[in-house]
């Protein structure tokens, strides 16, 4: 369900790394809404700033000019502890490398972060997201003992259990062989449809996009163009007009 407020936006940020002869602009003048309930895809060539962009929407990384917000709170200027607190408590993150802890069982793995807050977790809620992500039978396993699609799923999962304001997924697929990947796709289509979460991915992949309500395309650290209900002939349509220097300023 969408809200009047985003679940992230961020207004006239700037990113830039080094000084003088060494300086790089990673972002510039970005403007970004992110409609809560929804599924965004972020895109663009290597180096074009959309791993910046999730990093700094995300909390991970600050902004050298501008303002980001997540809900109704303004991340710039807060302090380290209340940062920490904010993305342990609304944001759920989803990386290539799956960041599991070899030695704790993918159910141990999945509450961790309730545990690390010192929070009980909702049971109800707790066995809907493992049945949606088809674990039932993997709770008791390490990391070692599951394939590389359970691991990411049991990553999203984690993502999943604190009921976050907003799901950050950076190249979540990128690990993965195509079927696996696919799952994990729809497990996390599934969680904006069925449960109305906000997921927030950046990917080099048109297909990946494909599964978005919305695609964002970012060249030279702008965002140069959006559209909604990607499919990969689009994506890669943008992405080849982007390739030839068509500076896209209509939207469909």
């Amino acid at each position: 369900m969408e809200t009047t407020v985003p679940a992230v936006r961020a207004a006239g940020i700037w990113k830039v790394y080094g000084s003088g002869a060494a300086q790089v602009v990673a972002l510039r003048d970005v403007d970004v809404e992110i409609p809560a309930g929804r599924f965004t895809a972020i895109m663009g060539a290597s180096g074009s700033g959309k791993s910046t962009l999730m990093h700094c929407l995300a909390g991970l990384d600050t902004v050298s000019r501008g303002n980001v917000f997540i809900g109704g709170t303004r991340l710039t200027g807060l302090s380290d502890r209340r940062l920490t607190q904010l993305r342990r408590d609304q944001v759920g993150f989803v990386f290539q490398q799956f960041n599991l802890l070899p030695t704790l069982t993918a159910e141990e793995n999945i509450l961790l972060p309730l545990a690390i807050a010192g929070r009980k977790p909702d049971t109800e809620w707790f066995s809907t997201i493992v049945k949606t992500m088809e674990l039932g039978d993997r709770l008791r396993h390490r990391p070692a003992q599951l394939s590389g699609g359970q691991q990411q799923r049991v990553a999203c999962a984690r993502a999943l259990v604190t009921k976050p304001q907003v799901v950050f997924a950076d190249e979540p697929t990128g690990n993965l062989d195509s079927h696996s990947g696919a799952e994990i796709l729809g497990f996390l289509q599934e969680s904006v449809r069925g449960f109305g979460q906000t997921v927030v991915m950046v990917t080099h992949d048109a297909n990946a996009a494909s599964y978005a309500d919305r695609a964002l395309m970012l060249s030279d650290g702008r965002v140069v163009d959006e559209f909604l209900d990607p499919t990969p002939e689009r994506v890669l349509d943008r992405i080849r007009r982007l390739g030839a220097g068509i500076d896209e300023e209509t939207r469909p």
